[in-house]
């Protein structure tokens, strides 16, 4: 089965956005921990998670995934930037203990001129010091585009954060596909050898879930502008062509394309068609 579903906001809760991804015939979804663009976070009402895990557990849904605030730098030359998002980040998994999700997605950041290493520096001290070994949650570091001074748009930027992990067992990674194909990783004609090149670099071990958006960029263009599925420049052939990959296929997949939930569904109904069961 293609496991699949799209970002829904949880702003009526959690059991309310189990039952929008099944109106959508979707079997996860992704949400934001709290304001895309703010601090704030929802009280967790416990006997609406509650309802979401019966939800969950009753239609065999694939992990659902949920993702940090934009607004967050970690690697920030700000000290109280850097702070800030520690704050947040360590509170995500904290309230992400009690919510059935064990899938956690942010933004490395950007160095903004400090240089990658340090960069790293910074985002692993942050990791290091709010990770636990006995947390359920697998963070998941996002492939990026590469625009300004992202830190994250290579697979050998992303192995430098995990190999100065210590919790190598809780982190991990989310392909984003617009941002792969606008990094320049050429997922339309060599996906097989953009998948070895991760595995050799990384491991397959370590990926956890996909975005899947199609992009209004031409390739390495370090942009980042997401488009609808089969709309875009990565197109329609290829994106059948990740869904259906033997190392991809069994992943969750996440759209976030510029839709509402109509458009959404019918994405998902178009590559439910194109899925090889």
């Amino acid at each position: 089965m293609l496991n699949i579903g799209c970002h829904l906001s949880i702003s009526k809760g959690f059991y309310a956005i189990g039952k929008e991804a099944l109106k959508i015939n979707g079997n996860t979804f992704q949400f934001f921990t709290r304001n895309p663009r703010g601090s704030k976070a929802k009280a967790i009402d416990t006997k609406d998670v509650e309802l979401l895990a019966d939800l969950l557990s009753e239609n065999n849904f694939a992990p659902i995934l949920a993702h940090a605030p934009y607004t967050l730098n970690p690697c920030s030359p700000d000290e109280r930037t850097r702070i800030f998002a520690r704050q947040v980040i360590e509170d995500d998994l904290r309230r992400l203990e009690i919510i059935p999700c064990n899938l956690y997605n942010f933004h490395p950041g950007s160095h903004v001129g400090q240089g990658i290493e340090v960069g790293v520096h910074y985002i692993t001290t942050l990791l290091n010091d709010i990770i636990k070994p006995d947390q359920t949650t697998i963070v998941l570091l996002e492939t990026m585009s590469g625009k300004g001074s992202e830190i994250g748009s290579t697979f050998e930027e992303l192995k430098q954060i995990i190999d100065e992990v210590e919790c190598k067992d809780k982190i991990g990674v989310c392909f984003d596909t617009c941002h792969m194909h606008d990094a320049g990783y050429d997922i339309i004609n060599d996906l097989d050898g953009v998948l070895d090149e991760f595995d050799s670099i990384i491991g397959m071990d370590k990926l956890y879930a996909i975005h899947l958006n199609d992009s209004m960029n031409e390739a390495g263009s370090k942009k980042d502008r997401h488009e609808k599925i089969g709309q875009g420049l990565i197109g329609l052939e290829a994106i059948i062509r990740i869904i259906n990959h033997p190392k991809l296929r069994n992943l969750p997949f996440f759209l976030e394309t510029p839709n509402d939930n109509e458009g959404y569904k019918e994405e998902i109904r178009i590559l439910r068609e194109a899925y090889e069961e």
